[in-house]
């Protein structure tokens, strides 16, 4: 053996590298998602149990304390009747909180009802649900909220109807598509030929495997709803004054932008994290479930 021959049997091929195992992060429960997930806790407490952070009245204010910038003794500052604006966002926390589950639990009812009913049978009432489905899709969801609100009348009931509507067509979507997925599987097969109900089917053998997607889009539309809950009470839709919601809140400190820009930023900046929060959750949740 030549000395060339050794050197090059002794020194590995620069392609012979060894590969590091690379770790898909956005599988993992990393420092996002836990920040996200305290978030969420907290205002789910402010929604439960306000008076454990604030011991002040959202209704009452002190006119001399009106319109003081943001201080260790109002952390969120006061308005322009000299309300505590912190009191104020985590009473309204309930009434933004409840609103947006009604909305997303009418659009988990309803949609997923239509949609696995569509599915399932197929036909003429599959065709005129997918077209129906694809006539609401087309109209930005905003829109036709207010629609069904002007139609309903004004309320936070009202908006959650009308926030739950607009959302009903992505329910239906996914719904029809997971009923599509199994409907032909062996397992359904066999209880069909055993003479097993529809009824039953739905609910013993194709439902259950369509609960993990729904479950995962009704997280990531309580966001969506949320924010449109919040866009509804701006516009005035929403909860009449002087009822603290997060969108009132905002839409309060409007003609007070130049002079006390707290009124609107620090409550929108909380509409804001919240939403980010529940988006980044449900991206994580469903990213687990895919790889899983």
């Amino acid at each position: 053996m030549t000395a060339t021959t050794a050197t090059a049997t002794a020194t590995p091929p620069a392609t012979r590298t060894r590969r590091r195992p690379v770790r898909n992060r956005r599988t993992g429960t990393g420092a996002g998602t836990v920040l996200a997930a305290l978030v969420l806790l907290v205002v789910l407490a402010w929604a439960v149990v306000p008076g454990l952070f604030t011991s002040a009245d959202p209704l009452v204010g002190q006119p001399l304390d009106r319109l003081q910038a943001p201080s260790l003794s109002h952390l969120f500052g006061t308005d322009h009747l000299g309300r505590d604006v912190w009191t104020r966002v985590i009473h309204g926390t309930r009434e933004s909180v409840v609103t947006a589950a009604l909305a997303v639990a009418v659009a988990v009812i309803v949609g997923s009802l239509a949609g696995t009913v569509a599915g399932y049978i197929g036909g003429a009432l599959d065709s005129f649900l997918s077209r129906l489905t694809d006539v609401l899709q087309s109209v930005p969801s905003l829109l036709l909220s207010i629609a069904v609100v002007a139609g309903l009348g004004f309320g936070p009931g009202k908006v959650a109807v009308a926030v739950g509507v607009a959302s009903v067509p992505t329910f239906v979507r996914v719904a029809r598509n997971e009923v599509l997925r199994w409907r032909t599987s062996a397992f359904v097969e066999a209880a069909r030929l055993s003479g097993v109900g529809t009824g039953r089917i739905l609910a013993r053998h194709i439902l259950p495997h369509a609960l993990s997607p729904l479950a995962g889009l009704a997280v990531l539309e309580f966001g969506t709803a949320l924010l449109s809950v919040s866009a509804l009470s701006f516009l005035g839709l929403g909860a009449p004054p002087p009822t603290p919601e997060w969108g009132l809140l905002v839409a309060d400190g409007r003609s007070y932008l130049a002079s006390a820009w707290w009124l609107t930023t620090l409550p929108g900046l909380v509409i804001a994290v919240t939403v980010i929060a529940v988006n980044h959750l449900s991206r994580t949740l469903t990213t687990t479930r895919s790889a899983s």
